[in-house]
């Protein structure tokens, strides 16, 4: 599936038949992972099924052969061995009921959980134009609300249906031998139900897919809402957003409105067929019985297996309420499973070994899809081994794009991107994005300790290395300053930090992870005075000796770049050092000077 023909996702709930076959194939290849414990699930269910049909059969026995039993000085006997043996029965069906409830819930626990697991890591591997399309709380809904019914669905669907399989058409069949007109009349009545049954599914699905869908929409607003608390507290909109989140709310409940009307529909018709059935088998068995076509015996025995026939029919609302939650869940999962990343390596490709650090830009071109104008037309640019290159230009003209192309989390739609001589293209990503380190002026920091961040990038490295590196990036007298110093924990994305401590952070991750490449991507442009000197000063000392890309908003901070590239909508304008460039009187020194009347 491409990017293309699925620029948000719900592709899959429109598909073809075909599509919803691949997704049953896929739904029941999960179970080959634990084929022992589905054996047990499933024979437990078969013994299920079996004792309660074993049970009428028994009684049935047991009342057509009282007369004779009275007549033999051995009735004690017969009455306790058929007692056993519905003991037997029952005990049989508790134990099949507790493997049943125990281990079919642990089966479906574990495969929901690999599920969820499979949908976190092929996220991981998604590219940049997935995120840019889709919004980050519809997949968190995804992952965490919509794989909360596939454990019981992994449970309760082959088992209960199998389950209720065996008992109708074992129910039936004793109803036919005992009474085969009644019999026949009452198994007449199930096409019936199992098609309003049908119709009520689909009613269920459809409600529960708009319910999860709006779910989605719900959990992102409250995302986008809470992340942002500042913001809204800062600019009094408490009030707006309330009103926002009331809707999607209202929203929300107006699509499980539909859902619990679905729900009342299949209830109540389950409750009434069995109703129903009942009150057949009651009036027309005492009229079979009247005219001597069916012996009282058989008419317990039947009122029994009615109780067996109808339990199915009840079952199905459990059944079908799991399914469908479950099985809409499984469909959205898939979707996302269905993408394929759009950044992959070739087969051929063999790890980066960097040992110069020289970087090229050839005849590249690029742009961010369909309907889209290109950012970039044949554009080159060289970056020579250790070189200090400083990127600047208008908002909107590439330059972070630029950026971006380099560790691949985008690919040239023309050209190619080198490193010492090779297309990036055929290196193995890890080793591409190992060998280049970058800091983003969106600095995100994880919740978690000052050391864990830090150590992000290298997980394996030691308490002195981590110290070596804060100091390095001028954060360690500020670190050592806090609650816990290393150890403090910093809060989501890094909340409880001033804006210049957090990048000095990401410099000292960058430190730490030492990659012969580097990419300020405007690192500094949210600073104060202040911090901004101590930032670039930390960004001068990490660039020494390494090849580093700078790209820069404030021209003040890139005055000893070794090179001054800019870029404008028509590609490279200029470049050279600072003040030569001031001295062209070009574009550098036109935006040099708009910045100073600032």
């Amino acid at each position: 599936m491409s990017s293309i023909q699925m620029q948000t996702l719900g592709y899959a709930e429109r598909v073809a038949p075909a599509r919803r076959l691949s997704n049953l194939r896929a739904f029941l290849g999960y179970y080959r992972f634990h084929l022992p414990m589905v054996a047990a699930d499933i024979g437990a269910a078969i013994l299920i099924a079996l004792t309660a049909l074993g049970l009428p059969l028994t009684v049935n026995h047991v009342t057509s052969h009282l007369g004779e039993w009275q007549a033999s000085s051995e009735l004690v006997r017969h009455i306790v061995t058929a007692g056993l043996v519905m003991l037997g029965l029952v005990v049989v069906q508790s134990g099949a009921g507790m493997v049943v409830d125990y281990q079919g819930h642990w089966l479906g626990a574990r495969l929901e959980t690999r599920v969820r697991q499979e949908l976190f890591d092929h996220c991981q591997s998604l590219s940049f134009g997935f995120y840019d399309r889709n919004r980050t709380g519809q997949l968190m809904s995804r992952i965490t609300t919509d794989t909360f019914w596939l454990g019981e669905l992994f449970h309760h669907g082959p088992e209960d249906l199998l389950i209720i399989a065996l008992k109708l058409v074992g129910a039936s069949a004793i109803l036919i031998y005992l009474d085969w007109p009644l019999g026949l009349l009452v198994t007449a009545t199930l096409p019936f139900a199992i098609a309003y049954t049908l119709y009520c599914n689909g009613l269920i699905h459809r409600a529960l897919s708009k319910s999860k869908r709006q779910a989605g929409e719900l959990n992102e607003r409250l995302e986008d809402t809470l992340g942002g608390i500042r913001v809204v507290q800062s600019y009094t909109a408490e009030a707006m957003e309330r009103d926002s989140f009331a809707r999607e709310n209202d929203r929300f409940l107006q699509s499980r409105r539909d859902g619990y009307w679905a729900d009342m529909l299949f209830y109540t018709g389950s409750e009434g067929f069995a109703q129903f059935v009942t009150i057949a088998v009651v009036s027309l068995g005492a009229w079979r019985i009247a005219i001597g076509a069916l012996t009282l015996s058989d008419m317990l025995t039947f009122l029994l297996c009615v109780g067996v026939l109808v339990d199915p029919i009840k079952r199905m609302a459990n059944v079908t309420r799991v399914i469908q939650e479950g099985w809409t869940g499984f469909v959205r999962a898939q979707e996302i499973l269905a993408v394929r990343p759009e950044i992959v390596e070739r087969p051929d490709a063999t790890a980066l070994d960097v040992q110069r650090g020289a970087i090229a830009f050839r005849d590249v071109g690029f742009v961010y899809g369909a309907g889209h104008a290109p950012v970039f037309n044949r554009l080159n640019l060289t970056i020579a081994p250790g070189e200090f290159v400083a990127l600047v230009g208008a908002s909107g003209v590439g330059k972070s794009t630029l950026a971006a192309l380099l560790p691949r989390f985008y690919d040239v739609t023309a050209g190619a991107i080198e490193i010492d001589g090779r297309d990036i293209r055929d290196v193995t990503l890890p080793s591409l994005r190992r060998a280049v380190g970058i800091v983003q002026q969106d600095v995100y920091l994880f919740a978690g300790t000052v050391a864990e961040n830090l150590r992000y990038g290298r997980p394996g490295a030691t308490d002195a290395e981590v110290v070596a590196a804060a100091r390095a990036a001028n954060a360690h007298d500020f670190i050592m300053r806090l609650p816990d110093r290393y150890e403090t924990d910093i809060g989501q994305r890094g909340v409880k930090l001033s804006g210049g401590q957090k990048q000095r952070l990401t410099i000292a991750r960058a430190f730490l992870k030492d990659p012969p490449i580097l990419i300020f991507d405007e690192a500094t442009s949210a600073l104060d005075n202040e911090s901004e000197e101590a930032v670039q000063t930390a960004v001068l000392d990490l660039a020494s000796g390494r090849t580093t890309l700078v790209i820069a908003h404030r021209l003040s901070t890139v005055r000893r770049a070794d090179r001054i590239v800019v870029l404008t909508a028509d590609g490279i304008a200029e470049e050279g050092r600072h003040d030569d460039l001031l001295q062209a009187g070009g574009p550098y020194a036109a935006l040099y000077a708009a910045q100073a009347r600032i």
